[in-house]
């Protein structure tokens, strides 16, 4: 594969969110290579920086497995999620059961992926899941008529306000 020489430091990010959330993740060698095998060459010391960046904690799964992964419930990873959210949402725009936010280019992957966490963990409960792209993320509303009330629950959720 290609290097990836031009990928931007959210975006890497958002590919090693994407292994945590996947269980991919055991060690920071694993993600080295995880991310070598894409055609990204990182150090060790780069893997480490990014798996405590996002958030990402070491200990047991449900199955005893040792693996990287995350604590939403913890105020520490909440600051960190709006930190990142915070510098990552331009606009939030809602329609109907659809709210869209605009990012800097490279950012979608990684804020999508910090709503699905915040969704599955029920503290965006409201919210069925999110598509993104390069430079926005769609976020859609289990309610058809929804969007507005989404749109105020993102911002409380992206200033660091729990919204359970």
């Amino acid at each position: 594969m290609a290097k990836k020489s031009a990928l931007s430091t959210n975006a890497r990010r958002a590919l090693v969110i994407s292994y945590v959330n996947q269980g991919l993740v055991h060690s920071q060698n694993d993600l080295v290579e995880l991310l070598g095998d894409e055609g990204i060459d990182v150090t060790q010391a780069t893997a480490s920086r990014d798996l405590e960046e996002i958030g990402a904690v070491r200990g047991r799964d449900q199955s005893g497995v040792l693996r990287y992964q995350f604590l939403i419930e913890s105020n520490e990873n909440r600051s960190r999620f709006s930190k990142a959210s915070d510098e990552l949402v331009l606009s939030i725009v809602a329609s109907g059961n659809l709210v869209v936010l605009k990012t800097p280019a490279g950012g979608a992957q990684l804020l999508a992926s910090t709503l699905d966490c915040a969704a599955s963990s029920g503290v965006l409960g409201t919210i069925i899941g999110t598509i993104a792209g390069d430079d926005t993320v769609l976020v859609v509303s289990k309610s058809p008529t929804g969007g507005k009330q989404l749109e105020r629950q993102l911002g409380q959720f992206l200033r660091g306000k729990a919204t359970k």
